[in-house]
């Protein structure tokens, strides 16, 4: 199952919520920000301030020149912020994270279970379609030793040529049928092929104790909380909480300690006059700084309330997706054992009518030979035989595919796979 896409989409979904924990780990690391710059422009400066950052700066004197002469300038720097704490939201984001990762984990099963029984049905799909050809190919050739008989008899005018003409498309109809069960058996095959990333060539498929029925057995009591499914959905509303729990640590101050070192380099003295050709090239004036800065956004309580309540919402919707996903589960299982309860009777019952309807051919072939019946008779009891053969076959088929039904309605097709190889 490792090749089929699904799952492969599954997994790496998993592989990237386990990135995002990194990333949201990361919150923990100081910030180093480095800047270095070399420019060249005009030496114009006004006095006053320019609303661009939260506390805008003001660089150098108001020289009372307007020239359009210019000069070099340079800066290097460097900037180290680090938040020491924060009332627990670098913790919740990462609970989000890690909610995600266990939710896409939880996924994954899903698409396991859901592959799981696609190829374990089409297993018995396979094993159908052999039995319903085995049982064709009899058909068949019934039919076709019926039709030698009436040709023969045709021919010595012991028997109408309209019987002949019977018993030929009698033949058409049987070999017809053995077409259409080996297009089902090359159907299924190329089916099960899909589902496991293989040649449909390469597949084989072993009847093992398919082909009996299988021994009555106490199942376990199904837990739908245990199902994938459930547990999937479980975790969706976990992610949805660890969300709501991320917005109760929001509405809380920001510290940062924070540290600066930079140094600037100009092309122009304080008192307007300029340097060199290369003056201004070279950072020579030398700063650093250290500092804690906090700051509080005071009116977001109401945006934070707004949100809390969005994802109220939507912890609800989750939860009644649980509640809808747990009720489906009880009933599947139910019908599942509904019908379990039906294969395994169908299945005692096609014996009887399996051997009535050997009997029924028995007796319409020897009427035939006897000159007592028709060849309608026997015609009609060869195709009720060919039906009854691939129902008896099909039954016990059929009592398998209603304990993988139940299987997978439980959510572990494991049990179902351990009893077809005892």
């Amino acid at each position: 199952m490792s090749k089929y896409p699904a799952i492969r989409v599954s997994q790496e979904q998993v592989s990237a919520a386990a990135a995002a924990i990194k990333l949201a780990r990361t919150s923990y690391l100081p910030r180093a920000d480095f800047l270095a710059q070399a420019n060249r422009a005009t030496h114009n400066n006004v006095f006053g301030m320019f609303l661009l950052s939260v506390i805008s700066p003001i660089s150098g004197p108001v020289l009372g020149t307007n020239s359009l002469s210019s000069v070099w300038g340079t800066a290097v720097g460097a900037t180290v912020a680090w938040e020491p704490f924060d009332f627990g939201l670098r913790k919740a984001n990462i609970a989000i994270a890690e909610s995600a990762r266990n939710r896409a984990g939880a996924q994954v099963n899903v698409t396991k279970l859901q592959v799981a029984a696609a190829a374990a049905d089409a297993y018995l799909t396979i094993l159908a379609a052999q039995q319903t050809v085995t049982a064709a190919k009899a058909g068949v050739e019934r039919a076709r030793v019926l039709n030698q008989i009436v040709g023969t008899l045709v021919k010595n005018e012991l028997r109408p040529g309209a019987e002949e003409s019977r018993t030929r498309a009698e033949l058409a109809v049987a070999e017809t049928q053995l077409i259409q069960a080996e297009e089902a058996v090359e159907v299924g095959r190329a089916t099960l092929a899909q589902l496991l990333g293989v040649s449909p060539q390469t597949i084989t498929v072993q009847s093992g104790p398919l082909l009996e029925l299988p021994r009555e057995q106490q199942a376990a009591a199904a837990l739908p909380a245990s199902h994938p499914l459930a547990l999937a959905q479980n975790l969706t509303v976990a992610e949805v909480k660890s969300r709501e729990k991320a917005l109760d640590r929001s509405y809380f101050p920001r510290f940062n300690l924070q540290g600066v070192s930079y140094a600037r380099g100009t092309g122009i003295q304080p008192n307007g006059m300029t340097g060199g050709a290369a003056s201004g090239l070279g950072p020579n004036i030398q700063n650093w700084g250290i500092g804690l800065s906090v700051t509080f956004s005071a009116f977001e309580l109401a945006s934070l309330r707004a949100r809390k309540e969005i994802e109220s919402y939507h912890e609800r919707t989750e939860a009644a997706r649980y509640d809808q996903v747990i009720q489906d589960i009880v009933g599947q299982i139910e019908k599942a054992n509904a019908t379990l309860a039906g294969a395994r009777r169908v299945a005692q019952n096609t014996p009887i009518q399996l051997q009535a309807a050997r009997d029924t051919e028995q007796q319409a072939s020897a009427r035939y030979k006897t000159g007592l019946g028709n060849i309608v008779d026997v015609a009609e009891a060869q195709r009720i035989l060919t039906q009854a053969e691939i129902d008896d076959a099909l039954a016990k088929l059929g009592v398998w595919r209603a304990q993988l039904g139940l299987s997978i309605a439980s959510g572990d097709v494991q049990p179902f796979v351990q009893q077809t190889i005892q």
